[in-house]
C-alpha cells in the first residue's frame, strides 16, 4: 500500500537528494553531450546548460538520481533548477523550458519506479 508523504514525515526524517550540478561535473561531459542529435547545429555553445541534459543525456541524469536513491535518499528532485525562460535565454533555449521541465519530471519518475528502491516507505 502506498503511504502518504505526510504520514511518513510524522514517523521519521525524510532524506532529500543532493546537488545535481556537482554530480554532473563528475561525468566530464563535453559540448557534444549537451547538444545530442536534437541540438547538434544549435548556434551557441550549450556546455554548462545542465537542465538540457534531461533531453540529450537522460541516462546520465537517471544514473545520478539512482545514485542518490542507492545512498538512501527518499526523494529525488528534478534536474530543472534553471529550466525557466529567463535562464534558458542565455543559451537561446527559452522556447524549450516546458519540454525540459517535463522531461526532467519524466526522468525522475522513471528512476523512482524502476523497481530497485529498497524501502517500502519511499514516496514515488
Amino acid at each position: 500500500m502506498k503511504r502518504d508523504l505526510y504520514d511518513i514525515v510524522r514517523e521519521r526524517i525524510v532524506v532529500l537528494d543532493g546537488g545535481m550540478g556537482t554530480m554532473i561535473q563528475r561525468y566530464g561531459l563535453r559540448e557534444e553531450d549537451y547538444r545530442g542529435a536534437e541540438f547538434a547545429t544549435w548556434p551557441v555553445p550549450l556546455k554548462g546548460c545542465n537542465d538540457l541534459l534531461v533531453l540529450t543525456r537522460p541516462d546520465v541524469i537517471g544514473e545520478i538520481h539512482r545514485a542518490y536513491l542507492d545512498a538512501g535518499a527518499d526523494i529525488v528532485t528534478t534536474d530543472s533548477f534553471n529550466a525557466n525562460r529567463i535562464s534558458l535565454a542565455d543559451y537561446g533555449l527559452q522556447e524549450q523550458a516546458y519540454a525540459i521541465g517535463r522531461a526532467a519530471a519524466q526522468v525522475a519518475r522513471r528512476t523512482t519506479t524502476c523497481g530497485s528502491i529498497r524501502s517500502t516507505d519511499r514516496v514515488s
